[in-house]
């Protein structure tokens, strides 16, 4: 009886043992978010640099929660950060583009940034004024332009899609996922290739729909295609269609279904039915072609940047560290993210290694 007892003590203790060790093993996992924004940060006065102007041409108002938005953000980053006097420019649609970018020349500011100007306009009005510095963003040329003064960046989104698309795989109920792109054609599909490889990495047996807009400014047109995947099945839809895609949201959250945001953070657009968005920083480019001129690094030509240099990712990484999904999002879904998350670390990981090549469809288009 006596060794029975003992028995039961020490069986007890190891119980408890290892139940503490788990316990202090769950509290040593912490959200790097949440150490992020425990950190302190001073904040320092911005650098005096008030006789540099630049001003940037958006392609329409602001207000699309997309890259339009993405890129006024840099725009407000570059004037608060880097002291400069900064103008934003808001034309009305593209039959205001070439106009206003010469309105703007007329200035005589230090540097003119386009926002998905058409690159014909772009490369006219560069080739007209060589003297004034320029920057594009969402222009896409057919061919790579050869001017000392102009730069672009091309920024490659189909890794963090991919990424994105880890999310829809693992977290889909009915698999079936889809797309919805604005236009199909390679810069758009560059997206959409990345988010069907990421989805079919952890679902190989999951179906994939897609659908186009054919226009980037027709939310109505993007709820009606969304509508249609959701009733063919999907529970998660990809929305890569700007302004179009704001229908895709909407239709999201009606039907009780789920997507996936674009460009800028719009998790909080309907809180527990966007489960994340895959950023296109477009407003890490805008700030880094002002702070290139104000640094005298401005460096003409095409830069082709990605998730290694910061220009895409989740809106769940350190930085944005959205985490409205987990606090509205339905409770059988938010305890599956941590495991969702780790995965996305482990392919993150593999990626920047060059251990796993994710398909550009920008370079290489999917047949």
């Amino acid at each position: 009886m006596r060794w029975t007892l003992r028995l039961l003590m020490v069986l007890m203790l190891g119980l408890l043992a290892l139940t503490m060790t788990v316990a202090s093993a769950q509290d040593d996992a912490v959200d790097p978010c949440l150490a992020a924004s425990a950190e302190a940060t001073e904040a320092t006065a911005p650098p005096d640099n008030s006789d540099f102007s630049f001003e940037i041409i958006l392609p329409n108002p602001r207000g699309d929660r997309s890259f339009i938005d993405s890129a006024a953000a840099g725009a407000e980053r570059a004037i608060a950060e880097l002291g400069v006097e900064g103008t934003i420019i808001e034309a009305q649609g593209e039959q205001e583009h070439n106009a206003t970018v010469r309105r703007a020349v007329q200035d005589e500011p230090d540097l003119v940034i386009t926002i998905a100007v058409d690159s014909a306009t772009v490369e006219e009005i560069v080739d007209e004024f060589p003297d004034q510095l320029f920057a594009a963003q969402e222009s896409f040329f057919p061919e790579t332009p050869d001017y000392d003064n102009l730069a672009l960046y091309t920024i490659y989104t189909h890794e963090n899609s991919y990424l994105a698309g880890i999310a829809a795989g693992m977290l889909t109920e009915t698999k079936i996922v889809g797309s919805v792109g604005g236009g199909d054609f390679g810069s758009i599909n560059m997206f959409i290739v990345g988010f069907e490889e990421g989805v079919l990495s952890v679902c190989p047996d999951c179906q994939l729909l897609r659908a186009y807009v054919g226009s980037f400014s027709d939310p109505v047109t993007g709820k009606e295609l969304a509508l249609s995947l959701y009733d063919q099945g999907a529970d998660i839809l990809y929305q890569v269609a700007g302004r179009s895609g704001e229908g895709v949201l909407e239709a999201a959250e009606e039907t009780g279904n789920f997507a996936i945001g674009v460009d800028s953070n719009q998790d909080d657009t309907y809180p527990g039915t966007i489960i994340v968005s895959a950023m296109k920083r477009v407003d890490t480019a805008v700030f880094s072609f002002v702070e290139s001129v104000v640094n005298d690094t401005y460096t003409p030509g095409e830069t082709s940047v990605g998730m290694a240099e910061g220009f895409t990712g989740l809106s769940w990484d350190v930085g944005t560290c959205s985490r409205t999904f987990d606090e509205f999002g339905p409770e059988e879904m938010v305890a599956k993210l941590p495991e969702v998350r780790a995965a996305i670390e482990e392919a993150r990981a593999a990626i920047l290694s060059g251990d796993l090549v994710v398909t550009n469809a920008l370079l290489a288009p999917a047949e």
